[in-house]
């Protein structure tokens, strides 16, 4: 979590352009105790207006509300809609002095009627014909100029006229003379292709759109995307892909066929406005701050959940990340806190997943692995060796980081539910209390040559074994670390 913590640290020293579809979220809100009389439609007493940046001005706000220095690339109409949303952007700390304003086009604008707290109805107006002659020639010589200014460029495409083929034709030749972090939310993305981006985000639907694909209420969301992994990376070009999949979490794509999955709690879909935004705002920052894919997919998920969890289109600050990230709850002390635990999980028919390790320095291969074990049940517990058990088992100069430093890393991970310490060499009594469903473990291990299966599979539960990422490992790292300072 420390690292965690640090890449969010990081994100103040960050010059981020947000370039694409900038629209006006107005939230008119009232109550309705009556029927019109001209036809069954509620008849709503307006008692007050929210006004919100939507698209890729949200996608802005939220870069501005964690931190970074935040410059919006957009084109609006020279219209009340236009005065609206920069004013929204001004109070969210967004510069808004490269806004092109164009008079006869009309501002992007999505008008929503809101009776406690029931969506009645959504009004969607504005230009969305593409930008060209002179506005599309100032609009390319700012993004030459903003692009340098850069650490990270976030693309919101919602196909409404900004990113025109010679708009991303010059972007794409920016980000092969001078490569930046380039992230990419676009309902077109293999119109990217040519821009190589360092990621791209869709979310479930626009995937299947990407893979040819038709949406089917059965289908296992998480397993279609993860079989058709090499399609995203031929057909958009991207160096990883992260495809959101709303309550469900998201999916992290390697090129090299790995995947790492977050998990999010449910919200009302309701609340789901702007979440996307949120996530590919958070995900630069974090990939521009230097942290690895795995952190930023983990904090991206962690800034949505925020959201979700608020009415109309909002924001995540860096406070409110900080907070989620620092929050307790995942550590589970002492057997009968234990026992509550796994019986609340028994009574509501949650599949537990137990895994067990010393988890000193936790790298790629840990991560992955501890996704791919939470995807065998609903549940994944982790116990944890004490500091005692580790130098039993690795010698006196390990473990490098205590218990609590090491509980709280994997506390960070949204696929890990709980951890448990066990101060013996093996986690034989902590399988006794939970009985686990399925006991997974990675590495070098067998079925046959497993410890625990024997104990397992007596307790009416199966082992999965789970490979680890070829030349992954901590002591590899420890060596690693060693030798480039001696």
């Amino acid at each position: 979590m420390r690292d965690t913590l640090e890449v969010v640290a990081g994100f103040s020293r960050l010059h981020v352009l947000v370039i694409g579809d900038a629209m006006l979220d107005s939230y008119l809100l009232g109550r309705s105790t009556r029927l019109s009389r001209e036809a069954p439609a509620p008849i709503v007493d307006i008692t007050s207006r929210v006004d919100a940046g939507g698209g890729a001005a949200n996608t802005a706000a939220n870069v501005s509300a964690l931190g970074a220095t935040t410059t919006l690339l957009t084109v609006l109409g020279d219209d009340e809609d236009g005065d609206r949303l920069i004013s929204c952007l001004a109070r969210d700390g967004v510069r808004t002095d490269q806004a092109i304003r164009i008079r006869g086009r009309s501002t992007l604008a999505k008008q929503r009627v809101v009776a406690e707290p029931q969506l009645i109805v959504r009004f969607d107006q504005g230009t969305t014909q593409p930008v060209e002659g002179a506005d599309e020639a100032e609009l390319i010589a700012r993004l030459r100029r903003l692009f340098l200014a850069s650490d990270a460029v976030v693309v919101s495409d919602y196909g409404y006229g900004v990113l025109t083929p010679r708009v991303v034709a010059a972007l794409a030749e920016l980000q092969r003379s001078a490569p930046r972090t380039v992230v990419v939310d676009a309902k077109d993305l293999p119109k990217y292709r040519d821009v190589n981006p360092t990621m791209v985000k869709p979310n479930f639907d626009e995937a299947l759109v990407l893979l040819g694909l038709s949406r089917t209420a059965e289908a296992d969301r998480a397993r279609l995307v993860i079989e058709h992994a090499p399609v995203f990376f031929e057909r958009t070009g991207a160096c990883r892909v992260a495809v959101t999949l709303d309550s469900d979490g998201a999916l992290l794509l390697e090129p090299d066929g790995t995947w790492y999955r977050t998990y999010a709690a449910a919200a009302p879909h309701a609340r789901a406005a702007g979440a996307g935004d949120t996530f590919v705002a958070t995900l630069a920052l974090a990939l521009a701050a230097g942290g690895t894919p795995t952190v930023a997919a983990e904090l991206a998920s962690a800034a949505s959940g925020v959201v979700v969890q608020r009415d109309g289109t909002t924001t995540c600050d860096a406070d409110d990340l900080c907070a989620v990230l620092a929050g307790d709850g995942k550590i589970v002390v002492g057997e009968d806190e234990l026992r509550a635990v796994v019986n609340a999980y028994r009574h509501a028919g949650r599949r537990i997943v137990l895994t067990s390790g010393c988890f000193d320095i936790v790298h790629r291969g840990h991560v992955t692995y501890l996704s791919q074990a939470k995807a065998l049940g609903d549940v994944l517990i982790v116990a944890l060796n004490s500091d005692d058990s580790v130098r039993r088992l690795k010698g006196p100069e390990r473990p490098l980081n205590t218990f609590e430093d090491r509980a709280r890393v994997l506390e960070g991970l949204s696929c890990v539910d709980h951890v448990v310490v066990f101060g013996e060499d093996t986690p034989e009594e902590v399988i006794r209390l939970i009985g686990p469903d399925v006991f997974a473990k990675g590495g070098d291990y067998t079925h046959d040559t497993l410890p625990e299966t024997a104990l397992v599979e007596a307790l009416g539960g199966a082992v999965s074994i789970l490979p680890y990422i070829d030349g992954a490992s901590t002591s590899r790292v420890i060596e690693l670390i060693r030798s480039r300072t001696t």
